[in-house]
């Protein structure tokens, strides 16, 4: 029985040098949740890591409910969510939003479309609409792509532009933004909707009901697709999460978002 014993206690060995001390002998505060935020706040956590190397900020992803599990089973010190909280939620959880997110409507660049209103999208990703031509495109079948349940960005898509309809059964399911990239940039019957701030050169991002998907037509609040990136805590943040915090609610970190194409908190 004694070496049960030991491998026990070799694995909490394990999980405490991995989680509470990011396995390099330092302090670490644990980040997980919205793979929509995660490369936001890895960017963040590479300066602020290198600002304060006693106090070390990990990153992981897994989905914003996924984060808010973490931060409720104090798994993680702080959670990322990509969504407003629900009432429930907000009971439970302190909750600081870092920035706001355009939702992005992305298609293949040689897709001929370029304008869809509310009514079309929720067409096409409900399975009404099959095919390109229905909305203005050519004679082509359209291919849906979109989040896994548990996504921040998928409940995001559903509040905004769903409403009570269903995303369609046969739409291609994909667990992260960039997987979402990947089928659409070499789709050009692909259809999907990601973070405005990670689309990049090369997909399209559609007008919607003809304002383009841009961080100016965002923080002018004329685009209709916008979801706030948050930071959650169970109760106050304490000490060591409260630093990374006000890091990224500080100039510099506001500056930082912004650059990427977010649209600032402050």
């Amino acid at each position: 029985m004694k070496w049960l014993v030991l491998i026990g206690v070799l694995l909490l060995l394990v999980v405490f040098l991995g989680f509470g001390w990011g396995g390099r002998g330092q302090a670490a505060i644990d980040v997980v949740g919205s793979t929509s935020i995660q490369p936001f706040a890895e960017m963040l956590a590479q300066e602020f890591n290198r600002q304060h190397p006693d106090n070390v900020v990990e990153i992981q992803g897994g989905g914003s409910t996924a984060g808010l599990q973490a931060a409720s089973n104090g798994i993680a010190d702080i959670g990322m969510c990509s969504r407003a909280l629900k009432q429930e939620e907000a009971e439970q959880f302190t909750a600081v939003t870092i920035a706001r997110d355009g939702l992005a409507v992305v298609v293949h660049p040689s897709n001929p479309v370029e304008d869809l209103s509310l009514a079309q999208v929720k067409a096409i990703f409900e399975g009404q609409a099959t095919n390109w031509k229905e909305v203005g495109g050519l004679d082509r079948p359209v291919r849906i792509i979109t989040r896994e349940e548990g996504s921040g960005t998928r409940e995001a898509f559903m509040k905004l532009v769903m409403g009570k309809g269903r995303i369609s059964r046969k739409a291609l399911t994909q667990e992260s933004n960039g997987s979402v990239k990947e089928l659409v940039k070499h789709d050009p019957c692909g259809i999907g909707y990601m973070s405005l701030g990670l689309v990049g050169g090369e997909l399209k991002a559609l007008r919607v009901g003809g304002v383009p998907a841009t961080e100016a037509e965002v923080q002018k609040g004329r685009y209709p697709l916008v979801r706030p990136f948050c930071f959650v805590t169970k109760g106050p943040p304490d000490v060591k999460a409260r630093q990374f915090i006000d890091y990224v609610l500080s100039a510099e970190g506001q500056r930082r978002l912004k650059e990427e194409g977010l649209v600032g908190a402050r």
